[in-house]
């Protein structure tokens, strides 16, 4: 599996490392399992529809975090990637905390992906 990213997902992961030093080890262990099970998967993840797109956008809501241990369940960072199925390679487009927004920005998809 081939992983990329677009320049604001590169932006969003260096603010948020400021704040959360493990993050680079925890993307780390999502592409691992992205590596395996790259489609979506209730209830940690699912798809993003109506967005006028082929591409498949898929929307993490459930990411382990260590720098969040012992903050309850969930972390509260969301991964927001698109997965091209035949080329097998997945573009990270979005990470954010839920605190600091509420929804994936989907302009940015559209922008990047339309």
């Amino acid at each position: 599996m081939l992983f990329e990213s677009i320049e604001e997902f590169n932006k969003d992961f260096k603010k948020l490392f400021k704040r959360y030093r493990s993050l680079q080890s925890d993307l780390e262990d999502v592409k691992i399992i992205l590596r395996v099970k790259p489609n979506e998967r209730n209830p940690f993840s699912f798809r993003i529809d109506n967005l006028g797109i082929s591409t498949c956008v898929i929307k993490i809501k459930k990411i382990t975090c260590d720098s969040l241990k012992g903050r309850g369940v969930n972390s509260g960072l969301r991964l927001i990637y698109a997965y091209f199925e035949e080329e097998k390679k997945i573009v990270f487009i979005e990470l954010y905390h839920k605190n600091d927004k509420e929804n994936e920005d989907r302009q940015r998809i559209l922008d990047n992906f339309k």
